[in-house]
């Protein structure tokens, strides 16, 4: 019987979500199309104003279906002094797409709306493809066949988020953490994959002066990671959230990726630095409790 209730809440949030996703991302599409068609600075700004407000009634519903399906317990800390009008980079571990909707809403009404980094082909998925190009999210494509590299696209994305505060959201890993992916690599990190620095100083040469600070964000589940179908059926027991404002280096901030090659090597040395406290964070999160799975 636990097992039918868990999946009919599964279903009837996977609906609620749908019917959200269409409500929302529906009522954009009239500035998007304005924001595409209509070129000039004051149009963009109206439009991004508009787009932005109806993003947070969306990440707002999120978390209330959220609520409704689950009990699960957040352990959140680190929110103080931050600046919903601000410029922020933002940097996590990546786990499960739970992290998604985890960092929005633990962000909401603290940060900007935040900006991914999305594959190129997501921009045809129906309606939402829109939503995300009308956003601003800007879409990667690997190498240069398909057109520009990723490191040009996101400076042309950094160049955009300069018009209106925003919060610059880059998964440093590149991909969700697996035990296999973890193995392949060989990674010198216990619960983290090896850490990729060209988004991030593409990021801080093209907006690094801009930005208030970088936040690393630190995500745990002590209870095992949960996948999007857990959420949903309401079986996400845990979340521990630690969010660490850290000021940027005025050496990495402007600098330039094309002409100095100790740019790039400089960036990667900040994150490994951060990314061995977040391994021993991890350790301590994930060990807290009774009962977790852990890593080994």
């Amino acid at each position: 019987m636990k097992g039918l209730a868990e999946t009919t809440k599964g279903v009837l949030a996977s609906v609620a979500i749908g019917l959200n996703v269409l409500a929302v991302f529906s009522a954009m599409t009239p500035f998007a199309l304005l924001k595409l068609v209509v070129p000039g600075a004051p149009v963009r700004r109206f439009c991004d104003h508009a787009l932005m407000a109806l993003a947070s009634r969306w990440i707002a519903f999120n978390d209330l279906i959220m609520a409704t399906v689950g009990r699960t317990r957040w352990d959140v800390r680190g929110l103080d002094d931050l600046n919903r009008r601000g410029w922020y980079l933002v940097s996590s571990n990546h786990q499960s797409w739970t992290d998604i909707l985890v960092l929005q809403k633990v962000f909401l009404g603290h940060i900007p709306f935040l900006k991914f980094f999305l594959k190129a082909e997501l921009i045809w998925v129906p309606v939402i493809g829109l939503a995300w190009w009308a956003l601003d999210f800007p879409f990667m494509k690997r190498g240069k066949k398909g057109g520009r590299s990723d490191l040009e696209t996101t400076r042309i994305a950094c160049e955009k988020f300069k018009t209106i505060p925003t919060s610059v959201m880059n998964f440093v890993e590149g991909t969700r953490f697996t035990a296999a992916k973890h193995a392949r690599q060989g990674s010198p990190y216990r619960h983290l994959l090896k850490p990729k620095a060209g988004g991030m100083a593409v990021a801080l040469a093209t907006m690094g002066e801009d930005f208030d600070a970088l936040l690393d964000v630190t995500i745990a589940y002590p209870r095992g990671t949960p996948t999007f179908w857990d959420l949903l059926c309401g079986r996400m027991e845990e979340v521990v959230v630690r969010v660490e404002t850290r000021a940027i280096p005025p050496a990495l901030a402007g600098g330039d990726t094309a002409r100095d090659p100790g740019f790039r090597t400089a960036v990667q040395e900040w994150i490994g630095g951060m990314w061995e406290s977040k391994d021993r964070l991890l350790d301590e999160l994930l060990s807290a409790t009774p009962g977790s799975p852990g890593r080994g």
